[in-house]
């Protein structure tokens, strides 16, 4: 039961945060919206920063588990259509998957705040992918399916516009079909520019 109420403060204070900040959320709020008083609340966590470092904490396993991250490689596919399906099954959950949008709005609200936001911003946004592309770039040149060049580079030109278009998707949610059109174009764009002659 008292696991079950952690999950539930850690869940609401993540839609609050991602809708009005951290600042912008007292626990006055929060424990309302779970229909707690304060006491119970304290019987969980110290205080709303105790909440903060639960929530990032939870954020990373979330998505590390349902994304991928450097420390959990995907594995290389084995054709270029292959490819492209993973590229677009990890664009359809980012994009879908409500835990991680909120997630994305959070880090994207606090990175100004927050060291620690800032630094997982900057590796959920840029570096993390960037590593998850190179680890597969590299495979994918191990196994003829991309012509030799330099993976971390070749990764950062494809992570980067990905990365671009999922963001428009969270600020402008009406253009989320056609960035995913333009994310699987590009994709197949890459592999004709990058892929080796009989793969291309």
């Amino acid at each position: 039961m008292a696991k079950d109420t952690k999950e539930r403060i850690l869940a609401t204070a993540l839609e609050m945060f991602s809708q009005n900040g951290y600042a912008g959320t007292n626990i006055r709020e929060l424990t309302a919206a779970l229909g707690l008083v304060k006491s119970s609340m304290y019987k969980h966590f110290a205080s709303k920063e105790d909440i903060w470092n639960a929530l990032l904490d939870r954020m990373i396993a979330y998505y590390g588990e349902r994304f991928g991250s450097p420390e959990r490689l995907p594995p290389v596919p084995d054709s270029p259509e292959a490819f492209i399906a993973m590229t677009m099954r990890m664009a359809n959950l980012t994009i879908h998957d409500a835990q991680i949008v909120m997630t994305r709005k959070v880090l994207t609200l606090e990175q100004f705040r927050d060291d620690r936001a800032r630094a997982l911003a900057t590796k959920h946004f840029l570096t993390g992918l960037t590593e998850m592309f190179t680890h597969i770039f590299a495979g994918m040149m191990e196994k003829g399916l991309l012509r030799r060049d330099d993976p971390a580079m070749l990764a950062f030109a494809y992570a980067t516009p990905i990365s671009a278009l999922i963001h428009l998707c969270d600020r402008e949610p009406e253009k989320t079909d056609e960035a995913l059109r333009q994310i699987e174009a590009f994709s197949r764009h890459f592999i004709r520019v990058y892929g080796t002659t009989e793969n291309a």
